[in-house]
């Protein structure tokens, strides 16, 4: 799976100007899940996510997670981080998992993070979405569960 953070002061995600997700202050997190992709990649990602420290301490420095200051994550699902640019001007999607087992992982992962005690907005899979942040820093770090470092 791949992931955008964002550190957000606030955020929500609208579908036909229906809000379906708001947070105050911690994580949007953007959300794909690649071919071949399964659980287990959703629970890691998840797992690091929640623990990555990028959070300011009471010294100044990124050294909180989001679990450790009490914030919430907005996970809304993009399979356009599942772009290959590799060739000529319009990006493919093939790499992206199915529909169907996308919108499964996307809801394992949001409830991955439920589970660890995170408040939990969601967007809609699949719903021409409109995303407002307030990108606190700014910052904003790729993930993937494929990385081992």
């Amino acid at each position: 799976m791949r992931a955008l953070i964002q550190r957000v002061s606030r955020a929500k995600v609208e579908v036909e100007e229906r809000v379906t997700g708001e947070i105050s202050q911690g994580l949007l997190i953007l959300v794909c899940a690649m071919q071949d992709d399964t659980e287990t990649e959703a629970e890691k990602l998840a797992a690091r996510i929640a623990k990555l420290r990028i959070f300011k301490d009471d010294a100044g420095k990124m050294n909180r997670s989001v679990v450790d200051i009490g914030g919430a994550c907005l996970v809304v699902s993009q399979f356009t981080l599942a772009a290959d640019t590799t060739r000529g001007n319009r990006p493919g999607f093939s790499t992206a998992a199915p529909p169907d087992e996308g919108n499964r992982l996307y809801l394992h992962f949001s409830n991955i993070l439920r589970e660890m005690g995170l408040p939990v907005a969601t967007g809609e899979f699949g719903a021409d979405m409109a995303v407002s942040l307030v990108n606190d820093g700014p910052v904003t770090i790729w993930m993937d569960s494929t990385d081992r470092n």
